[in-house]
């Protein structure tokens, strides 16, 4: 249980090129050009280029000093951006993805490559370049391949894209020689594929394309943690949207307290595989089995304490918790505080929250006020305490190196979290899901679901409960998926 070594990556810049999605808004490149070949060849400063529209304008007189030829493709045209972008990487030419609104910040990225050819896909009219003395010709009828453009990448270069990113700025680096790497999510610590180039040699620039990608300070501190941090299972250091979990609810050796405590260690971990393994052909992402372990149990008694809560002594729960994360499973800790704070029981579990697979579920249904108790009154939280905890949880993300952890908020009547809409999103150590509990019949089911999920945040994911007793039926795998949006946790109970 000790801290994960600390990697050194060696990136010496890293460097966000900002767009702005959209054939309405277009511009040239930030006044003054703060990302050129310089930056990239010494790898000594951290820059944001912002651009306008127009992100492959800005990628081609990043990547390129200049260039004898380019290529551009009708931004509107996917047949025409896929021609473009394989004539461009195989010629080695910058390409510009070429939509109205962004012509004069193309036509003068064009210019400052010095190009004396233009190469079309698609349907593109450039007619200033073409009364200033530029061959302007279809990509088509061009027979020779012309010389190749000077590169400004003098170090290894990483860049990282999405599946969204603009392909005319992807293809630009491609040709440049950078190894490009298309994520999942923006966010390098969402690809095992990232993770593992970070760790070999070292790149020494670190190039993120696209505005959704944060800051380049952002983007500094998730290559650290993708390259210090240990993946959390299912690869990667980021949770969502790269997997799903299917999870058993409930307290060790309790069978009256959720389907965990029905069976032994080694069957529950059976019996999840076997429930995740159901998932599996319904999911576009790795279905990954899980325990959600109530770590303090809420109680009928007040206790010596008077808190109505017994917390599990964490000897009593490391076996559960190690043998689950060597069997491949994720683990949850479920808290039920009574009259009690979350953060208070919280910190008493650090010594598991240390561990890479291990996250924190709060449940605000068994949080009293004082002079409250359990089945009389629904307990409830506030954002502000909510946010407590994720600022200490977070810490601890930063301090031992580790993964993105899941923090989960039971809901199933709004009362249950108050002021909902200022718990803060900004953690990027933490991944957010609010998990819907409601039981019964499926349209009560649906509706409690569409009472929480209405209004909340894009930052915060959604999970989902399924009761083998108290829901009428027991939804299937199948109708749990066809929710929308598809949990992205569900567990039994």
């Amino acid at each position: 249980m000790t801290a994960p070594r600390r990697i050194r990556t060696g990136v010496a810049l890293v460097l966000v090129l900002a767009g702005v999605a959209g054939a309405s808004a277009c511009g040239d490149t930030h006044p003054g050009a703060p990302a050129r070949a310089a930056d990239i060849a010494t790898g000594t400063r951290t820059v944001v280029d912002a651009v306008g529209g127009s992100l492959s304008a800005a990628a081609a007189t990043l990547f390129f000093r200049s260039a004898p030829a380019a290529v551009v493709a009708d931004a509107g045209d996917p047949a025409a951006l896929t021609a473009g972008a394989a004539a461009a990487s195989a010629r080695r030419l910058p390409m510009l993805a070429l939509r109205p609104a962004c012509l004069p910040a193309v036509e003068r990225a064009l210019a400052r490559l010095g190009v004396a050819a233009v190469y079309t896909s698609g349907r593109v009219d450039l007619p200033h370049l073409q009364v200033t003395g530029v061959a302007v010709e279809p990509l088509a009828s061009v027979d020779a391949a012309p010389p190749a453009a000077q590169s400004a990448i003098a170090a290894p270069t990483l860049v990282l894209a999405t599946t969204d990113t603009d392909p005319g700025a992807v293809a630009s680096a491609r040709a440049a020689g950078a190894q490009v790497l298309t994520l999942p999510a923006a966010d390098p610590r969402s690809s095992t594929a990232t993770v593992a180039a970070l760790r070999a040699s070292g790149p020494r620039a670190v190039i993120a394309l696209g505005a959704e990608f944060g800051t380049a300070a952002d983007v500094s501190r998730r290559i650290q943690t993708a390259a210090d941090a240990p993946q959390v299972i299912g690869g990667g250091s980021v949770m969502f949207p790269g997997r799903r979990f299917v999870s058993l609810y409930g307290v060790p050796g309790d069978p009256a307290l959720g389907v965990l405590g029905q069976q032994s260690l080694p069957a529950s971990i059976a019996r999840v595989k076997a429930l995740a393994a159901q998932y599996s052909p319904l999911s576009p992402v790795p279905v990954i089995p899980a325990f959600e372990i109530i770590a303090s149990v809420a109680s009928a008694a007040p206790g010596a304490d008077d808190q109505y809560s017994t917390m599990l002594p964490v000897a009593q729960l490391l076996p559960w918790v190690e043998a689950a994360n060597r069997a491949g499973l994720y683990v949850t800790l479920d808290l039920q505080p009574g009259r009690t704070d979350f953060l208070t029981q919280a910190k008493a579990y650090q010594q598991l929250l240390r561990l890479p697979d291990v996250g924190l579920a709060l449940d605000p249904e068994w949080r009293l006020k004082p002079n409250q108790v359990h089945l009389v009154q629904i307990g409830s939280v506030g954002a502000d305490e909510v946010n407590r905890v994720q600022d200490w949880l977070a810490g601890v993300v930063r301090e031992y190196h580790l993964p993105q952890k899941v923090l989960v908020l039971h809901q199933f009547t709004q009362d249950m979290l108050v002021d909902r809409s200022a718990i803060d999103t900004s953690h990027n150590e933490l991944a957010l899901v609010v998990h819907t509990d409601g039981h019964g019949t499926p349209p009560v089911k649906i509706g409690t679901w569409n009472k929480i999920r209405a209004g909340l945040s894009p930052r915060i994911w959604l999970g989902w409960k399924n009761f083998y007793t108290e829901d009428s039926p027991t939804f299937t795998p199948a109708q749990t998926m066809a929710l929308t949006p598809a949990p992205v946790f569900v567990s039994y109970q």
